[in-house]
């Protein structure tokens, strides 16, 4: 028996529905399965005319054998968002689409930025409790679509037996404008998040993928000051930052990999938007085995990077 799938995701509702829905879709067996993805909150969507629009049309043709139009709906639908949260639908054949650009962009330790071509240094240092390190990516003078999952690795050494980075170096992707004028602002907010604690490094090699670093639960204490290899999963995101505008002489527009902003223990973790994100309780994350200092390590051909799914000449 077929059961047919329409699996809503939202890019908004990361650590809690981002990462089911999408592996959900890839998990199901069903040949008839749908993916919609939507931007605004994970349930307003659904409330309004084109969600139940959406809705009745699946059920109707399911469940009445209705002619709604569905078996001319693409197997993936989703909204591409600009800041401001601003979004336009574009229908799709796939998920992942085929002509994803997976594009390695290097940390430069020295500019504190992103770029295509690796760089050598020595450690960065920062304080494993502290609120981490951010690298930018520079302007493009033209728009680049960045869509679907990203991958971070990272090689790092403690001075304990485990650390976190689930909001340190690499694993919160946030973008942030300041164009020039007499009161520049910059406006930030998280479009993918990812984590992973140290001790649980090992790869389930059957199930990971290039772009999507998958966990066992095996643990594995780190060896104080000896390097470790972090490949971390960011979940799915969608963003196009604007290119530079024509004229502009000082404008910068940049995705970020940002650490969350810092939290006191015993305190739930919010993005600026007011979303909530996790707990640090001390008992979770004592410091004898969590504080202390983390170091970013560089090496040739172990250089650290985000793995970037660029969709070239963004369509609308």
């Amino acid at each position: 028996m077929v059961v047919p799938l329409l699996s809503a995701a939202n890019w908004g509702g990361m650590g809690f529905h981002t990462r089911g829905n999408f592996e959900g879709y890839l998990a199901a067996a069903s040949t008839q399965k749908w993916l919609e993805v939507h931007g605004d909150t994970h349930f307003t969507p659904f409330y309004r005319t084109v969600g139940i629009v959406l809705q009745k049309r699946f059920f109707g043709h399911f469940l009445k054998g209705e002619d709604t139009g569905w078996d001319r709906q693409p197997p993936v639908q989703f909204d591409i968002r600009r800041p401001g949260e601003s979004f336009t639908t574009r229908a799709e054949q796939e998920w992942p689409l085929a002509r994803t650009q997976w594009t390695h962009y290097y940390l430069d330790p020295e500019a504190r930025s992103l770029t295509t071509q690796p760089k050598q240094a020595d450690l960065i240092e920062y304080d494993a409790m502290g609120d981490g390190v951010t690298f930018s990516l520079p302007v493009s003078n033209h728009e680049v679509e960045v869509t679907e999952l990203i991958a971070a690795r990272l090689f790092v050494l403690s001075e304990t037996t485990d650390a976190d980075l689930f909001r340190h170096c690499g694993c919160t992707i946030r973008a942030a404008s300041k164009c020039c004028s007499s009161a520049p602002t910059i406006r930030g907010y998280a479009l993918g998040l990812g984590w992973l604690r140290a001790s649980q490094r090992k790869l389930d090699h059957e199930r990971s993928l290039p772009y999507r670093p998958y966990h066992t639960q095996e643990e594995r204490p780190l060896v104080p000051g000896e390097p470790v290899e972090l490949l971390i999963e960011i979940l799915p995101t969608c963003i196009v930052p604007p290119g530079l505008p024509a004229g502009a002489k000082h404008r910068r527009q940049e995705l970020r990999a940002w650490p969350w902003p810092r939290q006191n223990a015993g305190q739930t973790l919010h993005d600026e938007e007011g979303r909530a994100g996790s707990r640090a309780e001390p008992k979770d994350r004592p410091p004898v085995v969590f504080g202390g200092k983390n170091r970013l390590h560089f090496e040739p051909v172990k250089e650290p990077y985000l793995l970037l799914p660029i969709i070239r000449k963004a369509r609308a």
